[in-house]
């Protein structure tokens, strides 16, 4: 009998933060964060006059992201950042943990964690295959930015 209630036990704990975690978490607004990236070449958020053949560098780079629109655990906006005033393209998902996001942009991939209702870890990279041959890696913290 003691067995039967430790494993009833067990199996309540592992069930119940699946439950926990039913409300989709609204992303809309304006998100903004200062991280370093590595980068081989240039392009508009990382200028400069270096090639991808060079010596990577480090750059620091300040983003925006303004998520536009959401449905249910689709997201979408656009990028800009202190070194280009664009208004670049995105697409996030939502995973059903609703901690994870994957998403796209014009020339790159995001892999994201929600680490608050107002505070995200964005990772993003791009390979030498778009119009700038650039290659770039980042990790940093990103904050909604409150009305």
């Amino acid at each position: 009998m003691r067995h039967l209630v430790l494993l009833m036990a067990l199996l309540g704990a592992t069930v119940a933060p699946v439950h926990a975690q039913d409300a989709i978490p609204d992303l809309r607004g304006t998100w903004t964060g200062k991280g370093k990236a590595v980068v081989l070449g240039n392009n508009p958020h990382h200028p400069g006059s270096q090639t991808a053949a060079d010596t990577p560098r480090v750059h620091e780079i300040e983003a925006t992201h303004v998520v536009e629109g959401q449905d249910d655990r689709l997201a979408w906006g656009h990028s800009s950042s202190s070194a280009a005033d664009t208004k670049e393209p995105f697409a996030w998902a939502l995973s059903a943990d609703n901690e994870s996001i994957v998403g796209a942009d014009v020339d790159g991939y995001f892999h994201i964690s929600l680490l608050s209702a107002d505070q995200m870890e964005k990772c993003y990279v791009h390979n030498g295959t778009g119009a700038t041959r650039s290659i770039v890696a980042t990790c940093y913290t990103m904050n909604r930015v409150k009305p």
